[in-house]
């Protein structure tokens, strides 16, 4: 497996996230997310199926009311902090982004 070298290691994952947790596939399966130009073996992300699927489309459905409920400068308020989050790691992103893009 190919090593990324990242300043904050937490920010590679190998789990989907559904319902506010790091979860892997049902069967345990994965799949290989491969760096397109070397062929080198990045990570894995989990071979997710319909059951999988399904919970996590629940959890959206249920997370949506409290959502719509909040004001416009609530909404902001999280989507900047994501955004903040996002430029605060966004060299480590890039790096990602660029070894599974080749």
């Amino acid at each position: 497996m190919a090593s990324l070298e990242l300043k904050d290691p937490n920010l590679f994952r190998e789990a989907c996230y559904i319902n506010g947790k790091w979860v892997g596939a049902d069967s345990n399966q994965t799949i290989d997310v491969t760096n397109p130009a070397t062929g080198d073996v990045l990570g894995t992300v989990p071979k997710m199926g319909a059951h999988e699927t399904r919970a996590a489309i629940e959890a959206a459905n249920e997370a949506y009311p409290a959502w719509r409920a909040k004001t416009a400068k609530e909404r902001a308020s999280i989507l900047r902090k994501w955004f903040d989050l996002m430029m605060e790691n966004q060299e480590d992103l890039a790096r990602m982004m660029t070894a599974e893009q080749g």
